[in-house]
């Protein structure tokens, strides 16, 4: 008798548990539950799944046997952890919210024996100007407010003695941000010096360079571009790398300005070292040259910034 008072209770419970509004109830709570879990997995295996076509492994640095030293080049990773917290909130794939991570190569430029550069790795889409500064210093004005409109640095290497004759013409053109190379000291025939005689162009070159602009070079540029491997190896053990060019626009033979945008245009590719002096020709020619390097999607950097390792990335994010 004591245990009738259950019964109700017993009956309540069943009813409850077959009432079409219960059954309704859990099976909603079932479907806004697996379908989540189930959508979110599925995302996270997409980005998974996708993520190997926006990879690229890193290159090396490496002798080549024409152009010697071409420096190494970052490859790019997924970070899918990342990723996925991005593109969670929307619940669909983006590219635009891909996290990319840059990865080192194995082998960097400042490991390889002492060899010339002659340019940058050829999947970067950058160039460089180099310009030789020996005399033209009329003409260095205008070009250094070209650079200044268009928000571009150049390596400027400069001749020792021009920098001893012109010390604030050197300083302004250090001051402005840009990069400052060596170029011997009295523009001799490097390869024609002894390797004490080339030594002394070379460390007198750095040392007045220092004192003048306060800069530490990392960069030499042999006149004409005479050198022999004692001037690679003499250059390094005084801390510089020795930079060539891929593309002359030969400039100190006065051409029109359609004639040497032509020379470069028709020449240039990723990684190319440009090489130029402060002439009227290169003035004259600079803002247009510019803009043609933009249209074709090539960037202008310094010397170090073309042979770093860092990519040049596209509109996407990246760490």
């Amino acid at each position: 008798m004591r245990k009738l008072w259950l019964v109700p209770i017993i009956i309540l419970g069943m009813m409850l548990v077959n009432n079409t509004y219960s059954e309704f109830y859990l099976a909603k709570l079932k479907s806004d539950s697996i379908p989540v879990s189930m959508h979110e997995n599925g995302l996270l295996r997409e980005i998974e799944i996708k993520a190997s076509s926006f990879e690229t492994n890193a290159s090396d640095a490496r002798i080549d046997p024409v152009w010697k030293a071409i420096p190494g080049y970052n490859g790019l990773k997924v970070n899918i952890k990342e990723s996925y917290q991005r593109m969670k909130k929307d619940g669909e794939f983006s590219e635009d919210k891909l996290v990319l991570e840059q990865t080192s190569p194995k082998v960097h430029l400042s490991e390889l024996p002492p060899s010339p550069v002659y340019k940058g790795h050829p999947d970067k889409p950058m160039v460089a100007f180099v310009i030789n500064v020996a005399w033209g210093n009329e003409y260095l004005s205008e070009m250094l407010a070209t650079l200044k409109k268009h928000r571009m640095k150049a390596s400027f290497f400069m001749e020792g003695r021009w920098v001893k004759n012109n010390p604030k013409l050197a300083k302004m053109i250090a001051e402005e941000g840009h990069e400052i190379g060596n170029h011997s000291f009295s523009h001799p025939k490097m390869e024609k010096l002894s390797g004490a005689e080339a030594n002394e162009e070379i460390s007198k070159t750095n040392a007045i360079i220092e004192t003048t602009t306060g800069v530490q070079v990392k960069w030499f540029s042999p006149p004409s571009g005479g050198y022999r491997d004692e001037t690679v190896k003499i250059a390094a053990a005084n801390g510089l790398g020795t930079i060539m060019w891929s593309v002359d626009t030969i400039d100190w033979q006065k051409p029109t300005s359609d004639t040497l945008i032509r020379r470069v245009t028709t020449k240039v590719h990723n990684g190319a070292i440009i090489l130029m002096h402060p002439t009227k020709s290169t003035a004259d020619s600079l803002d247009r040259l510019i803009e043609e390097l933009n249209k074709r999607e090539l960037h202008v950097g310094t010397i170090s910034e073309l042979l770093s390792e860092d990519r040049v990335m596209k509109k996407m994010s990246k760490k």
